[in-house]
């Protein structure tokens, strides 16, 4: 079986458990406070280990006490990531997770989000079946950088936009939706990049930008697919509590392009997507041990 190459960052998640977000100048206590590995690459690379299809992570990893804590803790579990170290300091992402397990992002980029174009000179696309790149390195100022690659590399792409979609410069853009890309993204970012009214006619126009498969996560509800004629919704797997939705979207990716890697078609890839993301929100943090995705009872 080919590698899937997995583009984009890993961080230092600071994760704080409060009861609600305080108002400006307000004075609060926060429940707890931890660390964990984060970053959109890494948290869709993890999910893609559990299911045993080979990987590549290519995330620089930068210096700097967030830096040292990620190769601290990529090497624990055993990842090597195949890009760069440059020598600019890791960012961090502060996690704000409230009581209803919603979380606000604030974010310092730094290292992780930059790339060069010589790094990819050591790739050997033929290694690959597809690549995933996520929004927030295409926004960055070497976003380009990256596209020039997906571009020379001609591998099946799976573009996770993300909430900040609409800050992409239109012309890149447009050269990633040339490379029919199938779309990963939720509900509300689908409806605020088309200004449809519902997740259907935003499918459709997203579509009629791409020529590939949407996929729209709708959250306690489940995930839609789009295949240009019809949208299939899949039901979500029921959460008793949910802890924090921190990398859901991600870890949702993950399984679902490690289940299509495994030869499962789109609809049941996205219903065991469902599952996962459903084992993520029940725990802290935006990616799953071993021990819990085994509990989660995730692959048969």
């Amino acid at each position: 079986m080919k590698k899937i190459l997995v583009i984009g960052s890993t961080v230092a998640d600071v994760i704080v458990n409060l009861d609600v977000l305080p108002k400006t100048a307000e004075d609060v206590h926060i429940k707890s406070q931890s660390v964990a590995l984060g970053g959109c690459a890494h948290n869709v690379s993890d999910m893609i280990g559990h299911y045993n299809v080979p990987y590549d992570l290519f995330s620089p990893v930068g210096t700097g006490i967030y830096g040292d804590f990620v190769r601290k803790r990529l090497a624990e579990k055993g990842v090597t990531s195949t890009a760069p170290t440059p020598d600019m300091a890791n960012g961090c992402c502060y996690c704000f997770v409230e009581s209803s397990g919603e979380r606000t992002f604030i974010v310092e980029h730094g290292a992780e989000y930059l790339f060069k174009p010589e790094w990819f000179s050591g790739l050997k696309t033929e290694d690959y079946a597809s690549v995933y790149v996520c929004g927030l390195e295409i926004e960055e100022k070497t976003g380009d950088v990256v596209v020039d690659f997906l571009e020379k590399s001609g591998l099946p792409v799976f573009f996770a936009p993300g909430p900040r979609l609409s800050r992409i410069a239109p012309s890149l853009m447009e050269r990633i939706f040339a490379l029919h890309p199938i779309l990963h993204l939720n509900d509300d970012e689908a409806r605020e990049y088309t200004a449809a009214a519902t997740i259907e006619a935003a499918a459709a126009i997203l579509y009629s930008r791409t020529q590939a498969m949407i996929v729209i996560t709708t959250g306690a509800d489940g995930a839609c697919v789009y295949d240009g004629s019809a949208l299939t919704c899949v039901p979500s797997v029921k959460v008793e509590h949910i802890v924090d939705t921190i990398g859901a979207g991600d870890g949702h990716l993950g399984a679902f392009m490690a289940n299509l890697a495994l030869g499962l078609d789109p609809i049941t890839a996205t219903a065991k997507a469902n599952a996962a993301a459903a084992a993520l929100v029940s725990v802290q943090g935006g990616y799953l041990t071993p021990e819990q995705f085994a509990a989660a009872g995730l692959r048969e």
